[in-house]
């Protein structure tokens, strides 16, 4: 246990734009996704963006990120460790990168687009995809932003990546890398079965 709910709840108090949402239990990141998803899409934001906060992304990027968005018309831009070319040398451990070069292989054949990684956490959404991604019928886990790229894909939504720098500290991942492989192989299946045309 960490400190994290009563730093982000005393930053509120200071700050009227920043705006806690409480969990009873975990509900896993897809649902976290949507409740601060929904809540952009009630402020009426022409941009949201999902970030892990393990120290990985940079926080620092998000202007530029969202002023490639303005200028080029995307609808989903994902940040890419691998475009960035620092992979391996920002820490990333040797099989994480084998699997997401294997997974990204195939994931390009079947979604039809040119990425160099799905997996990052770092995804930022324009206003279409706001509007037209149902969010509360995609999955709970991990998995969730990958099916957010298949149902934009399947809605012909503009989807594009964009370097980011890779930094590995040290963090604990509890992420379990089969299910979560399996999970993205059923994201993969769904969209070949054309189910995400229909959420």
């Amino acid at each position: 246990m960490d400190a994290t709910k009563e730093t982000c709840d005393a930053l509120a108090k200071t700050n009227d734009k920043i705006r806690v949402i409480h969990f009873g239990w975990n509900r896993g990141y897809g649902k976290a996704a949507c409740e601060g998803l929904a809540r952009c899409m009630q402020d009426d934001c022409d941009f949201a963006v999902c970030l892990h906060s393990d120290g990985q992304y940079p926080p620092e990027s998000i202007v530029d990120f969202v002023d490639k968005m303005g200028c080029e018309s995307i609808d989903v831009l994902q940040g890419s460790r691998i475009a960035s070319g620092t992979a391996l040398s920002g820490g990333m451990p040797m099989y994480k990168y084998i699997a997401n070069r294997i997974l990204t292989f195939f994931e390009n054949i079947v979604f039809n687009l040119s990425m160099t990684d799905y997996h990052s956490g770092m995804l930022f959404y324009g206003r279409k995809a706001l509007d037209i991604i149902p969010f509360y019928c995609l999955s709970p886990s991990f998995d969730f932003d990958l099916e957010v790229i298949a149902c934009a894909k399947s809605k012909n939504l503009t989807i594009r990546e964009m370097p980011i720098p890779t930094r590995y500290a040290g963090e604990i991942s509890y992420l379990n890398p089969i299910t979560y492989g399996l999970r993205v192989l059923l994201v993969m299946g769904n969209f070949i079965l054309r189910k995400y045309e229909n959420v």
